[in-house]
């Protein structure tokens, strides 16, 4: 693999890492306020996803011995496009936005930003990602494989988050 894609990957997991930082301080704050956790048991095989999502783009990037890999315009256009995207619907949700379901009771549901036209637009983000980001490496296989995984794991997820989302709105 080239250094640009070693610092592209490196870049992509500290925006990762940083965003695990910013569901803890966002779950902690909703805690102390009353929010209530709902899923949780589903919750780890995300953890798993994604990280053997990581192993897998590099291992099968460095298997590929692609050192000569072109830089893909379209690909990395489509790639910053989901990164202003994944951000505007952190933006949007502001202190309510996590990595795990969490609700708080009593507080409306978040009807602006990408929110206001879809309901789960961050796991749309995701899915593109974990499409697009292998293809910049030729990582054709985990290209395919990944994105398949995660719907798979969002059809136990969206209707847990849906049964949470709904207890609130009875509140």
């Amino acid at each position: 693999m080239t250094i640009w894609m070693w610092i592209l990957i490196s870049v992509i997991i500290g925006q990762r890492l940083v965003e695990l930082v910013i569901a803890k301080n966002n779950e902690k704050w909703m805690k102390a306020r009353g929010g209530v956790e709902a899923g949780g048991t589903h919750y780890k095989w995300f953890i798993y996803l994604h990280t053997l999502f990581f192993f897998s783009t590099v291992t099968e990037g460095m298997i590929q011995q692609q050192s000569d890999i072109p830089f893909h315009t379209f690909y990395f256009s489509l790639f910053i496009l989901a990164q202003f995207a994944r951000i505007w619907c952190i933006y949007s949700l502001g202190r309510f936005w996590n990595t795990k379901i969490i609700v708080l009771p009593r507080v409306a549901l978040i009807k602006k930003g990408p929110y206001k036209f879809v309901k789960h637009p961050n796991y749309i983000i995701v899915a593109v990602e974990l499409f697009i980001i292998p293809m910049l490496f030729g990582a054709y296989i985990t290209a395919f494989v990944f994105p398949i995984l995660h719907i798979l794991l969002l059809r136990i997820r969206i209707p847990e988050e849906e049964r949470a989302l709904a207890l609130i709105s009875k509140h």
